[in-house]
């Protein structure tokens, strides 16, 4: 059964179902005034919490993302939210069962189970990390919540709501093109581009998020500039980022590191912001 008849105030809080490195919850204040002021069609190539689609709420919406277990989840939650949630209930907040449920082969469960694993290791891995080996292994230790919200059955009911709104797509973000008309909205916040050498983060998939692909990304950017779409793009503040976007609207805003293991690593740093309106 589908429940959709939840989100009846259309001013109501719905907040992202996951945890994502990266994620724009913290940030969303700061962009307010850097969305357009309508949106009615928005197209989220690297959806990861979802942050900005939950907070604009699209009469519709195309999200995608290359990491094949989330799309997995938002389709589930989307279409199954019931048997989902009743999947969820099941879980446990201890190591050993962490590590069991880490470890099963996800080729043999259905997509109920698969996302029901997906949520589970999401909310009680180590900083909410999701992150792979090449071999597309979840390998993320047990973070040791004393009560992790695994089942928030309020949100994830609203949440699938919402996403009755959205074509829900697997893939690369090369996809956006397929459906992006003028004025349509497209947000794009890939793999940053790192700081320093040592601070490159870009497992969420088995495959890395290269400085080619910061240039194939910048060619959509202009691609999409060229149609009549408004593009909106988030990244590190980085000579190589400032350079690859040359000639467009660049604001700084400020966030707060989230993955660093040392609580001095998480001190504020700039972001850049870059629009082509």
């Amino acid at each position: 059964m589908i429940t959709v008849s939840v989100v009846a105030n259309a001013r109501e809080t719905v907040r992202p179902p996951l945890k994502w490195a990266g994620g724009k919850s913290q940030l969303l204040k700061q962009y307010t005034k850097l969305f357009p002021e309508k949106v009615d069609f928005l197209i989220e190539p690297f959806v990861g919490s979802g942050a900005v689609f939950f907070c604009l709420r699209p009469s519709r919406a195309v999200i995608l993302d290359s990491n094949e277990d989330l799309i997995s989840f938002y389709r589930v939650l989307r279409d199954k939210p019931e048997p989902l949630l009743a999947e969820l209930l099941g879980h446990q907040n201890t190591e050993e069962y962490y590590y069991k449920i880490r470890a099963l082969d996800t080729a043999v469960l259905n997509d109920i189970q698969r996302a029901s694993r997906f949520l589970f290791l999401n909310k009680t891995a180590y900083n909410g990390l999701w992150r792979v080996n090449r071999k597309g292994q979840h390998n993320v230790p047990f973070g040791r919540y004393k009560n992790p919200n695994i089942a928030d059955e309020n949100n994830l009911r609203k949440a699938s709501a919402l996403l009755q709104r959205a074509d829900i797509r697997h893939g690369d973000f090369s996809c956006a093109l397929d459906v992006a008309e003028p004025k349509f909205f497209i947000y794009l916040d890939p793999p940053y581009d790192p700081l320093t050498q040592t601070a490159n983060f870009t497992s969420y998939t088995a495959a890395s998020f290269a400085g080619e692909d910061q240039r194939r990304l910048a060619g959509l950017f202009r691609e999409l500039d060229s149609r009549g779409c408004r593009v909106m793009l988030s990244n590190s503040d980085t000579p190589f980022i400032r350079d690859l976007y040359s000639g467009y609207d660049i604001t700084v805003v400020t966030a707060r590191r989230s993955i660093n293991c040392r609580a001095n690593g998480r001190s504020p740093v700039n972001e850049l912001v870059i629009r082509n309106y």
